[in-house]
């Protein structure tokens, strides 16, 4: 088998490259920024189908990896897994699809027991990843597996399947795309579209539980995330907005908005702000494979929108699926 070379260091590229190496493949990751410097460190992240499509299939991925952060959840402080109870505001169990009926303790809640200025809601115990630990965690693990992570920018994947093509093994090599909204340009692939998230961090103030009310369609959200050491907030869902400076208009929006659900935290200490763009493509996540006139196979792996860290497992062994059929 050739040598396989992940494009991307983001949570997709990163499990997409252990899925590969715990299958015997020699894998190599270029990154372009450091992995704790990704779109991905920017995440919430809270386990959750948000804003990705197709629809019929996102929920076997989500539910694949449920079950591979629940695992991990047994060592959070290595990991930055954890387990952690919280409401989904604004949401009815009958309106989610299939997927909803697998994932333990979701239920309905009373009115009376949903907080802040709502009437609906849906109350679960999900993964919380803080994905600083996460990231630095994921690379770790694929180091222990052989492969290795590279500094390295790219302006187009011919380079890639070039080295590929060059490298060790009696194959032709293989190419993973997983570059993200820089799919764009490297694919190129017009259907790729920035999503704008804009986040606050601040001192916890005893918040100990997650919240969100999140319309897939709205521009604005409220959600707030217990992370270690901070509590994040949220945010925005700004499309084609490509804006990488937080908005102060926008930051003070956001703390208003939690702080409807939690008074305390229009108090809390603004620690740092945060954008990220979320990689959504209008046509859903992209996973299709090609073979390039030199023999390199080309898988491409990008498109997850707001959901990358929620699919990141499922959509890894989808991914290594096409590398294996060849």
């Amino acid at each position: 088998m050739g040598e396989v070379i992940v494009v991307g260091g983001g949570v997709v590229g990163l499990t997409t490259a252990i899925r590969l190496a715990e299958r015997g493949r020699r894998v190599r990751v270029w990154s372009r920024d450091p992995v704790e410097g990704t779109t991905s460190a920017v995440a919430g992240a809270l386990w959750w189908p948000y804003r990705i499509e197709p629809a019929e299939r996102v929920g076997g991925w989500s539910l694949a990896s449920l079950r591979v952060y629940e695992e991990l959840a047994a060592d959070p402080v290595a990991t930055g897994v954890r387990l952690v109870p919280g409401v989904h505001a604004d949401t009815v169990l009958a309106g989610l699809g299939d997927w909803a009926r697998e994932v333990p303790g979701l239920r309905q809640l009373a009115p009376e027991e949903v907080p802040g200025p709502y009437e609906v809601g849906l109350a679960a115990r999900l993964p919380l990843v803080d994905m600083p630990v996460h990231l630095v965690w994921l690379r770790a693990r694929l180091e222990a597996l052989g492969g290795r992570v590279e500094r390295r920018e790219v302006t187009g994947l011919a380079e890639a399947a070039e080295a590929a093509g060059s490298g060790p093994g009696s194959g032709a090599g293989v190419v993973v795309n997983c570059t993200g909204l820089a799919a764009r340009t490297l694919a190129p692939d017009a259907g790729m579209r920035a999503v704008r998230g804009q986040l606050v961090l601040v001192e916890n103030p005893g918040v100990d539980s997650w919240f969100t009310a999140a319309d897939g369609a709205a521009g604005e959200t409220t959600y707030f995330f217990p992370q270690p050491g901070r509590l994040v907030l949220g945010g925005t869902a700004q499309e084609d907005d490509e804006r990488l400076a937080p908005d102060p208009a926008t930051a003070a929006a956001i703390v208003a908005r939690c702080a409807r659900v939690r008074p305390e935290i229009a108090r809390a200490r603004v620690l740092a702000h945060r954008v990220g763009l979320r990689p959504t493509r209008r046509a859903g996540v992209r996973l299709t494979a090609e073979r390039l006139p030199d023999g390199v196979l080309l898988v491409h792996h990008y498109g997850h929108g707001g959901a990358g860290v929620t699919v990141a497992w499922g959509c890894a062994d989808a991914a290594a699926d096409l590398v294996d059929a060849g």
